[in-house]
């Protein structure tokens, strides 16, 4: 069973073996959690997220799919990247944001993570919901079966940690 915990602060400062990064489709960096890890893990991040754009990534990285590159700098083994969907009236995307959760899930398996560290996907620039981003975060990381030991949910907001506190407690 995987326990869930709670952390309010910088997902760049969590001493775990996977820091799952927020990413954009071009894995190449941007602005919130994807700019933070990339500026605070340095070089190589971005270094290996050229490499995966060269190759079977040439597209960029679909929306709710996960990757794994080296953490550089940062204290945890290996970046795990999601791109999460943006959220819209017009249609029902949160499979896709399930899948964000689910996909980083199975590559902290492979990768024989046992502490990971979360940031609340697509609660940002997105315009996700903090209440229904962190439903369906927390849900689905109980509903998926994984060898990962602990999903730590580290948010930066005092109303994404709020959100997430309710949905856990």
């Amino acid at each position: 069973m995987t326990a869930l915990t709670l952390v309010r602060g910088d997902i760049t400062e969590q001493s775990v073996d996977a820091v799952v990064n927020a990413a954009n489709s071009s894995l190449l960096g941007g602005g919130g959690v994807d700019g933070a890890i990339h500026r605070r893990g340095g070089p190589d991040i971005l270094a290996e997220c050229r490499a995966l754009r060269a190759g079977r990534y040439g597209e960029g990285l679909p929306t709710g799919e996960a990757v794994a590159t080296t953490a550089g700098r940062l204290p945890a083994r290996w970046v795990i990247h999601t791109v999460g969907p943006a959220h819209t009236e017009d249609e029902d995307r949160s499979p896709l944001l399930a899948s964000c959760y689910r996909s980083s899930l199975r590559v902290a398996d492979e990768l024989d993570a046992h502490a990971v560290a979360f940031p609340a996907v697509s609660a940002g620039v997105y315009g996700w919901p903090l209440d229904e981003a962190a439903r369906i975060a927390v849900d689905t990381v109980r509903q998926t079966p994984a060898r990962v030991a602990e999903v730590r949910f580290v948010l930066f907001d005092p109303r994404a940690y709020d959100a997430f506190a309710a949905r856990i407690d």
